[in-house]
């Protein structure tokens, strides 16, 4: 046990890790967010820590390594400004939407290849995460979210072409509002 509380070790340690952390994001937001997470990561593992001189070291460590992660997150899914993609956005169809019974769409899932069709049931249907479905179907992260994002692709499409035998008219997917993972 620390013989350091952790408002103590806030009140000591957050002007040196918010200038650090500054010095590293570049924007006040990003800053403040990085040392709040760190210290998020302290309230939860700092008591792991055996060295009490360690503990200014293993924060800075610490959000150093927050904010490569960031980097990291960043670089593989840019934020863009929606305006600025909307022509690439999929469309839907509204009806389909605002009428689509249950058993349709499962319908149309179940006609999709099991590829494709087991990690979207195991994400949107059971709730589970990349981690957990990749290591229940055995195959790579990447892979699971690979397939995750093909699988959409190919219900909407499925989904889409049903309901142009129909005649429905097809807005663009980014109208529609809620949904459990989007």
């Amino acid at each position: 046990m620390h013989s350091l509380n952790f408002e103590e070790i806030v009140d000591r340690y957050y002007p040196m890790l918010y200038r650090f952390a500054y010095s590293l994001a570049r924007q006040e937001a990003d800053a403040c967010d990085l040392t709040q997470q760190t210290f998020s990561v302290w309230a939860e593992k700092g008591h792991l820590l055996r060295d009490e001189t360690k503990v200014k070291s293993w924060l800075f460590t610490t959000l150093y390594r927050e904010f490569i992660s960031q980097k990291r997150r960043e670089t593989r899914w840019p934020q863009e400004d929606i305006a600025e993609v909307e022509n690439e956005l999929p469309c839907a169809v509204t009806e389909t939407i605002d009428h689509l019974e249950a058993d349709q769409v499962m319908e149309a899932l179940h006609a999709l290849d099991e590829t494709f069709r087991a990690p979207l049931t195991l994400y949107y249907l059971e709730d589970h995460s990349y981690d957990e479905i990749a290591e229940i179907l055995d195959v790579p992260i990447g892979t699971i979210m690979s397939r995750l994002s093909r699988g959409k692709k190919k219900l909407q499409q499925t989904l889409a072409e049903r309901l142009d035998r129909t005649g429905a008219k097809a807005l663009p997917f980014r109208v529609v509002k809620g949904g459990a993972h989007d």
